[in-house]
This record gives C-alpha cells, sequence and structure tokens, in this order.
C-alpha cells in the first residue's frame, strides 16, 4: 500500500498525524508521508486518515 497526500489540497490541520503518527508528520505547514510503503499493522489507521481528512488531500493506492 502506497499513500500520498496533495500538497495543493492539503490544510495542514494535523488530523492524519493524530490518527496515524507513524506515517504521517507536519513538515512547516503541511502533512507530509514519512515512509514509502505504508507498514504492515498501519493499513487501518492510513484508511482511516484518508477517509476524515477534510481536504480529501490524502490518496491511497
Amino acid at each position: 500500500m502506497k499513500v500520498t497526500i496533495d500538497k495543493e489540497l492539503c490544510t495542514g490541520c494535523g488530523l492524519c498525524i493524530d490518527t496515524c503518527p507513524d506515517v504521517f508528520e507536519l513538515q512547516g505547514d503541511f502533512a507530509v508521508v514519512k515512509v514509502n510503503l505504508v507498514p504492515e499493522g498501519a493499513e487501518e489507521c492510513v484508511q482511516q486518515a484518508a477517509e476524515d481528512c477534510p481536504a480529501s488531500a490524502i490518496k491511497v493506492e
């Protein structure tokens, strides 16, 4: 599973970081993905972060 964040859409609210801190972090005013591939066991929190993102900036492949 791969996850990306569209910086054009990201508002930097930090909800994804609260939901899945092993995968997301805040850099400046935007959230970024800390890993190339989502680690086993983190898939569910990544999906939840994508669903909860108010800007729909998180894309999961």
